[in-house]
């Protein structure tokens, strides 16, 4: 592989471990916002909590980014993710999905061009290692906004946290 194929990789992968700090400091940030017991509010028994999304959250980044494309063991256990109830503490919580991020983003500073391409088999399904970053940063935006807006509506009022990620106005 040459070196616009390193270029892109690194572009790619920068990329990925800035979008992952820039949800990650909106949920902390939400966290902060919300009472132990109003991380574990919900809706309705169809709907999950903060508090379920960030577990959600940590094991999805450990599973895909941790395990899969960095080779330690998967311990993950889904469907717990999604019993809990709470009170699982927001200081613990924000602990396990700063650390889930952090230790990715380690396994993203060590990824090259041939990870990347190289197939993997993860959770079940077949992701080349892009494939696999991707999902899990594009998985990681999605529920970062369901946390914005179960904040939102438990706060009732403007979060401000309307600034677009990594990009740069002219």
């Amino acid at each position: 592989m040459g070196a616009s194929n390193n270029k892109i990789a690194r572009l790619f992968l920068n990329d990925a471990e800035s979008r992952f700090k820039y949800y990650l400091s909106r949920i902390l940030r939400c966290l902060d916002e919300m009472s132990d017991e109003g991380i574990w509010w919900r809706p309705n028994e169809a709907s999950n909590s903060a508090g379920n999304l960030v577990l959600h959250l940590s094991g999805n980044v450990r599973q895909w980014i941790i395990s899969g494309l960095g080779g330690v063991a998967d311990t993950r256990e889904r469907d717990l993710e999604f019993s809990e109830r709470g009170p699982v503490a927001r200081r613990e919580l924000a602990t396990r999905l700063r650390t889930a991020v952090n230790e990715a983003c380690r396994v993203l500073k060590k990824l090259t061009p041939q990870s990347l391409a190289r197939n993997y088999t993860i959770q079940g399904y077949h992701a080349t290692g892009v494939e696999a970053v991707s999902h899990v940063y594009e998985h990681f935006a999605h529920h970062a906004g369901q946390i914005i807006y179960i904040t939102k509506m438990r706060q009732g009022k403007d979060l401000r946290l309307t600034k677009l990620p990594a990009l740069k106005k002219k």
